[in-house]
């Protein structure tokens, strides 16, 4: 985030560049001009240096402006959006770090060409705000990002929690085992565990935990978890102690984001937990076996779940973070669908991407999305048979940029929402590597479907596709712009017109 400093810093070279190429100077003249070297007038300019009181005068009065005109941080009406910008909370919340860029280097993007550079960010800042997108959405969207870049693994963030099992002389156990990681808070970190109070609130009872940070520290956990969910909750609140995590979330889900380390930590921190829950080298171990099946048995999935004592989110989750690593399959997305008891709307939930292919997002998307995905094709089926658990797996083509992904889903009711059904699907690009890592990809009893993101935009019709839930609406309007300017085209052609360019 810039700073006060890094920001007058950076107005002040703004205006000094301004007033000399106003004056048709350049940096030699108005060196000779000030007594002061084009180094030095250079690092000014690029908001590297903000010279003393006398050096500025001295500078006003090479410009033939007033001191106070010099510094003052008002700006002229072509500049005046880069100080909105400067004071927006995305710029001072958004973590540019983590994309290789420091202040200076976004100061000096800005700088080249100010007015410009201006006018594009700050139409950015528009669409978001025409779009309802709140600055935490700005910093999910980075996160996701810095996780893409490094394909969702972070071997620093793996040491640490071996390093931690290994100190707490802690045994490959099942992920379930909560009161192991219970223990380990109690006597580790004084806290207080309170598993009454969140279930019987009339406001607050939906939460899975609420950390409140008293001296000793006490974490109010919903009693009607899982022992599994239980034991992640303790077992992030170990990695948050463990990784010397201090600015965090102090909710399961999110009601507020104040900064990004809150949401880097809370990343952090979960990653730790289904480390140590999940330990790397077993279910690396594990997941081999798994793929190394000629043949697709959704029970070897399902019976996974039940040896590791763990949840089906829990499981993808950390096959997203292992499998780019060690099976060399980057390219692979992670969906969480919920669905109410009547089945009449399905929501996006959680959404990791990491292929090329555009998913929806959930974000300001009304449409409805499409019913041939395993994981909402699950739902219906667990409706059904009143099934705990049941698995799933489909080659999915993906109908606009043609690409075919191998999909695995998982689907069953939520702990605290016996009424909310829930379903997660690793989807893995099907290319040369899949088709040597996993083998059971062709499996003839695996069924194959054209799928898209929304029935709004997809082309099948209702005989191709028979699970249509709403009609095309969006992809005929583009079928009729398409048919407008090939029509259109045509007419200018007709009459010897330049070609048309739409």
């Amino acid at each position: 985030m810039p700073s006060t400093e890094e920001q007058l810093r950076f107005i002040l070279g703004l205006k000094l560049r301004q007033y000399r190429e106003a004056q048709g100077l350049s940096l030699r003249d108005l060196a000779e001009r000030s007594g002061l070297s084009i180094s030095y007038l250079s690092e000014i300019e690029h908001g590297k240096k903000y010279p003393k009181p006398q050096k500025l005068l001295r500078l006003a009065e090479a410009l033939n402006i007033s001191f106070d005109e010099l510094v003052s941080l008002k700006l002229d009406a072509r500049l005046s959006p880069l100080r909105d910008i400067l004071n927006s909370p995305f710029l001072k919340v958004f973590p540019f770090e983590l994309f290789g860029l420091d202040s200076e280097s976004i100061f000096s993007i800005l700088g080249q060409i100010p007015e410009k550079a201006a006018a594009l960010i700050h139409t950015f800042l528009e669409i978001g705000q025409m779009y309802d997108m709140r600055v935490e959405q700005f910093l999910f969207a980075a996160l996701r990002s810095y996780q893409q870049m490094h394909h969702n693994y972070f071997p620093e963030l793996e040491a640490a929690a071996q390093h931690f099992r290994k100190e707490m002389s802690l045994s490959t156990s099942r992920a379930s085992d909560e009161h192991i990681y219970r223990s380990l808070l109690v006597e580790h970190h004084n806290y207080i565990i309170d598993e009454e109070t969140l279930a019987g609130h009339p406001v607050l009872h939906s939460f899975r935990s609420v950390f409140i940070p008293s001296n000793p520290p006490r974490l109010l956990i919903n009693r009607n978890l899982l022992p599994v969910q239980k034991a992640f909750i303790f077992a992030r609140e170990l990695g948050y102690n463990y990784l010397g995590l201090t600015e965090r979330a102090y909710t399961s889900s999110w009601l507020r984001v104040t900064s990004f380390d809150q949401v880097i930590n809370n990343f952090k921190a979960s990653y730790f937990a289904g480390a140590l829950l999940l330990e790397l080298d077993r279910i690396t171990q594990d997941l081999q076996t798994l793929f190394a099946r000629p043949t697709w048995e959704p029970q070897a999935l399902i019976q996974l779940i039940q040896q590791y004592g763990t949840t089906p989110e829990m499981l993808f989750y950390r096959m997203s973070e292992v499998i780019p690593r060690f099976f060399g399959i980057h390219e692979l997305f992670f969906l969480r669908v919920n669905t109410s008891h009547d089945q009449s709307t399905y929501r996006l939930t959680k959404m990791l991407n990491l292929s090329r292919i555009p998913l929806p997002h959930g974000l300001g998307l009304n449409d409805t999305y499409c019913r041939r995905w395993i994981g909402i094709q699950l739902l219906s089926r667990i409706r059904q048979n009143g099934s705990p658990l049941i698995a799933g797996a489909q080659r999915s083509t993906f109908i606009e940029p043609g690409a075919s992904f191998l999909t695995l889903s998982l689907a069953r009711p939520l702990a605290l929402s016996p009424d909310t059904h829930s379903s997660v699907t690793l989807g893995f690009l099907i290319d040369d590597t899949l088709k040597e890592r996993i083998r059971f990809w062709n499996d003839p009893h695996i069924p194959e479907k054209e799928v898209n993101m929304t029935c709004e935009r997809c082309p099948l019709d209702s005989q191709r596709c028979p699970d249509r839930a709403a009609s095309a609406i969006h992809y005929l309007e583009e079928l009729q712009q398409q048919a407008k300017e090939e029509a259109l085209q045509k007419l200018f052609e007709q009459y010897g017109a330049l070609a048309l360019r739409v």
